[in-house]
């Protein structure tokens, strides 16, 4: 692949809320999708801290009840309407990734490496957002939508008992897929100038 074919992934990359209960391809070719990534993608000392779950059709909806759940219980009556509505959008979608980040992987490597202990859980959330793009912009490729959302720590403990989640995983991200239903706005972008500098060349 040349960097211009994938750059042209990366840039095709958006955030789509509106999605239908629908995949483009199969299960098997989304978990393979989250395999190869996991294995692949890089981080520091070669911790691999990050973790991953898949949940699809039936999983999916659950989760996004135990979410709605959550919320109803500290969620204002006036904003309930409105926090119910974009959880729905969510629920509508096919499926949903959970990331996480595994605690003993991390101290692990700051036992190991004492001198860099405090960088560790820093270089492991690098290493989770990478996973997170990389997934995301390989769903994208496929003709898939989606967004990231981040409703932990309030889910935390109640998906951790519905799917039988090792505690020392935790949760930093969802992100929410499907086959897009609408499109996206346009994308503002600051001066490149102002976020780029480069020497010698």
């Amino acid at each position: 692949m040349s960097s211009k074919a994938f750059l042209e992934t990366v840039k095709a990359r958006r955030t789509y809320y509106a999605l239908k209960k629908e995949s483009t391809i199969p299960d098997a070719k989304v978990q393979e999708i989250i395999k190869e990534t996991v294995l692949h993608v890089p981080s520091s000392f070669n911790s691999q801290s990050t973790r991953v779950v898949l949940l699809v059709k039936e999983e999916h909806d659950k989760l996004w009840e135990i979410t709605k759940e959550t919320l109803k219980a500290i969620v204002s009556a006036e904003q309930w309407t409105a926090t119910e509505q974009r959880l729905n959008g969510f629920k509508a979608a096919y499926g949903t990734v959970l990331f996480f980040e595994s605690r003993s992987a991390i101290s692990t490597m700051q036992e190991k490496f004492a001198l860099y202990a405090d960088k560790f859980p820093v270089w492991a959330t690098q290493s989770d957002a990478m996973h997170q793009f990389t997934i995301w912009a390989a769903l994208e490729a496929e003709g898939l939508g989606a967004n990231l959302q981040h409703y932990n720590p309030l889910i935390d403990q109640k998906v951790a008992e519905t799917w039988g989640i090792d505690s020392d995983w935790v949760l930093n991200a969802q992100l929410v897929f499907g086959t897009p239903a609408g499109g996206v706005g346009e994308k503002a972008f600051s001066p490149v100038e102002d976020r780029f500098k480069s020497f010698g060349v």
